[in-house]
């Protein structure tokens, strides 16, 4: 079964362990946020210090896994059809369209939409993560300097991964422009039991 979330929002889901998440760019160009919790223990999260030191790599694609605060395995990348995600930024935030976009309206967040979303688990906005930013595409150059580029995933592309505990996944439809290369589009995402 297919879920869809819609522009500028988010959407949790539960996944047993072994079961098989993929999310999907249906449109092209739009990133999604992603966040995890031990479904079990929430004080066990995704760990973005954690994944790219034990995978010694910033750009995580197929056959990395993403690594939890207390060093465990949450889930592995089976399969990654764009091969572009960034673990470096922080999901937007209201404080983003105030000091990089110069924007102090009331503006869809990343943040505002996996709190929302992760409040009836028991989860503030002060435990949410670093998100894993599938199709995002943050570039680097040899000084570290860093820029968002519009993302690369075309219509259909998609990622897809299996869960290395029972964890809690909240993803969002991402709420930056720059990151989307000015558009907001939904992201569809499909859960498979385990075998």
């Amino acid at each position: 079964m297919k879920h869809i979330i819609n522009a500028q929002s988010g959407k949790a889901v539960h996944l047993k362990k072994g079961d098989i998440l993929t999310v999907i760019d249906p449109q092209g160009m739009q990133v999604s946020d992603m966040v995890l919790f031990n479904a079990r223990d929430v004080k066990e999260k995704l760990s973005s210090g954690k994944t790219l030191d034990f995978e010694a790599s910033i750009l995580l694609t197929t056959g990395n896994y993403l690594w939890s605060n207390r060093s465990n395995k949450m889930m592995k990348i089976l399969e990654d059809t764009n091969g572009r995600n960034d673990f470096l930024l922080a999901p937007c935030s209201k404080e983003t369209f105030e000091i990089m976009y110069n924007n102090p309206d009331d503006h869809p967040s990343c943040l505002a939409n996996l709190t929302t979303n992760l409040e009836p688990y028991g989860i503030v906005q002060d435990d949410i993560p670093t998100a894993f930013n599938i199709f995002m595409n943050v570039q680097f150059t040899n000084t570290g300097k860093l820029s968002v580029l519009p993302p690369t995933s075309q219509a259909g592309d998609y990622v897809k991964f299996e869960a290395q505990m029972d964890v809690l996944v909240c993803l969002t439809a991402c709420s930056a422009e720059d990151s989307n290369g000015g558009t907001f589009k939904p992201i569809h995402f499909k859960v498979e039991p385990q075998q």
